[in-house]
Parts: structure tokens; C-alpha cells; sequence
């Protein structure tokens, strides 16, 4: 490729997905991901064997990325990876495969924030939003409302207090005995359900933060009383169970997203992180765009869940403006939206 083509490398190793991307010029060329379905079995991600599986899928998932692109690795601008947050033992593996090549090449090295990248999503495909907007960011770990002010000006306005909204997804799920992971699977089965038939009390915290765990216990209780009556209430009920839960969750979501639009004065929002992938949050958010007068982005279903294109396209932006680290970076498994 011609010299002054930036071309980058960017792995992605935060949780249990071991992925790999090219970005040439901003624009992503592929996507390549390696999922673990070991963690199936133990209801939920195990951090030592996601380690270990980083460690068997990085190499070869980095050599089909680049030669699907065409590219050697004398044609490469720098190396991109996630610095957090995410579990350390996995970071560990992606961070230490992109220093060890950059330092190899002698190319820069940058690191991107996990959650920054999910937001970075919507810049990948037409149409992208426009700024500033209002960004809802919900996955496994973290439920977030950012102020998105350009692409490398981001502010976290809300959050959860507690566990994630994802969380709260996957553990109801395990409650009804759906298996891991839980998300998918309430999704699907709340398509033929009754979303008012069961009701759960919805935490209100301060400002636009957020608390899950305290629905995620009255769900507990409220199947524990339910089985007792009748040890058949989840099979003769789960559709209408689950989507009952899947309204309550998605309804605590979007009443502080539409509080915090309307202080901020916010058309433009988007739906970022694994959990834009469901169904009924994607409609629930248009239907609310239509009556609040927004304009929504939500990004293609492969760039919702863990993937390198979306580090890709965050360290497009930070190699215009020269941000790379040097060799003394290290994963930061809690890391902060804003750290530099």
C-alpha cells in the first residue's frame, strides 16, 4: 500500500471474544472474531480459561485479518488494543500481543478505552450521527449515558449505581433456567409474550444513574413465592415471564435516557454495547425517537457486541491527532471513560 496510507492493526481482548480488524484510512476493511463457548456451560464467563482461550485464537485470528486485508506487516501505521475495562487476565493477552509487535515493527502503539470504542461503532457504516449526541451504552458490564461531544470528547452523564443492565438480563435468565448467555434467549422467548402481564418495582436513583440489582431480586422473590404455589408457574408462564422483565428493564432504561435528552437537548442518540442487539430495546427506543422527535443510530448487529472494528475506528482517530503510548501501558481492567 502506498506509504502514506494509515493502516492499523486493532485486537480486541476484553472479555471472552478474541477479535481482530484492519482499519485503512478510517475505513474498516474487516472483522474477524473468535468466540469461546466454553463458558456456556458454567452460566456465565470463567476470566482463566477466557485467558487461556485469548491466548489459542490471538495469533491466528490476527493472521486471517491481515491477510483477508492484503496486508503485510511492513504496510501497518501502528497497533491498536483494549486497555479496559475488562477482565485483566484477557486484557493482559491482547495488550501484550500488540506491544511485543509494535515494539518488533518499531510502529506506534495505541490504546483504547473498551467502552469509548463501543461508541466509536456508529462511525464505521453510514448513516453517523452527528455531534454532540446522546449515547446509551449497555452490555454485560456496564450501563452508561455519554455525552458524545466529538470523537475523542466523551462525558459519562449517568450510570449504573450497581449491577449492569446485562447483568440483570443474564441472571433473571439463569433464575428461569434458560442457560448462559441469558440476554439472547429472554429476547427471543418475549416475542410472543404478555409485556404487562407481570409487574417488578423499578429502582429511581439521583440524576440519570441507574440500579439493577434491586430488580434483580424482586424477580428472585417474586418466581421463589409464584413456584411455590404451582412448581409448573415458569414453564405454563415464561413467555409471558420473560416478557414481562424485558419491559421493566427496557422501561428503566429509556425513562432516564429521555430525561437526560430532553435537559441536554439532544435530537441525536444512539444504542451502543451488546445489548443494543435486542429487539425489544431497539423498538421500544424507535417508538420513543418517533414521539420525542430524535434521530437514532444504532450500529450493525456485528459491531453491537465485542469486536476490533470498533477499537479500530477509535484508533483511527487518535493516530490523526498522534495520541500512542509507549511501552510502560498496561491494562487497566477498570478503566474510565476520558483516561488518557
Amino acid at each position: 500500500m502506498p506509504t502514506s496510507d494509515i493502516v492499523i492493526l486493532a485486537i480486541e481482548s476484553s472479555c471472552d471474544e478474541t477479535s481482530a480488524a484492519i482499519i485503512a484510512n478510517g475505513k474498516v476493511l474487516n472483522n474477524y472474531i473468535a468466540t469461546q463457548s466454553v463458558h456456556e456451560i458454567y452460566g456465565g464467563v470463567v476470566p482463566e480459561l477466557a485467558s487461556r482461550a485469548h491466548q489459542q485464537n490471538i495469533v491466528p485470528v490476527v493472521d486471517l485479518a491481515m491477510k483477508n486485508a492484503g496486508i503485510k506487516k511492513e504496510d501497518l501505521s501502528a497497533i491498536a488494543f483494549t486497555r479496559g475495562p475488562g477482565l485483566l487476565g484477557a486484557l493482559l493477552v491482547g495488550a501484550s500481543f500488540a506491544k511485543s509487535m509494535a515494539l518488533a515493527l518499531g510502529i506506534p502503539l495505541i490504546e483504547v478505552n473498551h467502552m469509548e470504542a463501543h461508541i466509536m461503532a456508529h462511525f464505521i457504516e453510514d448513516p453517523k450521527p452527528s455531534f454532540p449526541f446522546l449515547c446509551l451504552t449497555v452490555s454485560g458490564g456496564h450501563t452508561q449515558i455519554v455525552l458524545v461531544e466529538d470523537h475523542l470528547k466523551m462525558q459519562v452523564i449517568g450510570e449504573t449505581r450497581d449491577d449492569a443492565v446485562g447483568e440483570a438480563f443474564d441472571k433473571s435468565a439463569k433464575i428461569l433456567g434458560l442457560g448462559y448467555p441469558g440476554g439472547p434467549k429472554i429476547d427471543k422467548l418475549a416475542k410472543n409474550g404478555n409485556p404487562t402481564r407481570f409487574t417488578f418495582p423499578e429502582t429511581e436513583m439521583p440524576g440519570f444513574d441507574y440500579s439493577f440489582s434491586g430488580i434483580k431480586t424482586a424477580i428472585l422473590y417474586f418466581l421463589r413465592d409464584e413456584v411455590k404455589k404451582d412448581p409448573d408457574f415458569v414453564e405454563k408462564n415464561l413467555n409471558d415471564i420473560t416478557a414481562s422483565i424485558q419491559h421493566a428493564l427496557i422501561n428503566m432504561l429509556l425513562q432516564k435516557f429521555r430525561k437526560a435528552a430532553r435537559k441536554h437537548k439532544i435530537k441525536e442518540v444512539a444504542l451502543a454495547g451488546g445489548v443494543s442487539a435486542n429487539s425489544g430495546l431497539r423498538n421500544a427506543l424507535t417508538e420513543m425517537a418517533a414521539k420525542e422527535g430524535w434521530q437514532t443510530f444504532i450500529p450493525a448487529f456485528e459491531y453491537c457486541t465485542d469486536n476490533a472494528g470498533m477499537i479500530a475506528m477509535a484508533a483511527h482517530y487518535k493516530f490523526l491527532v498522534n495520541e500512542f503510548v509507549g511501552q510502560e501501558v498496561s491494562a487497566l481492567p477498570r478503566m474510565k471513560i476520558g483516561v488518557k
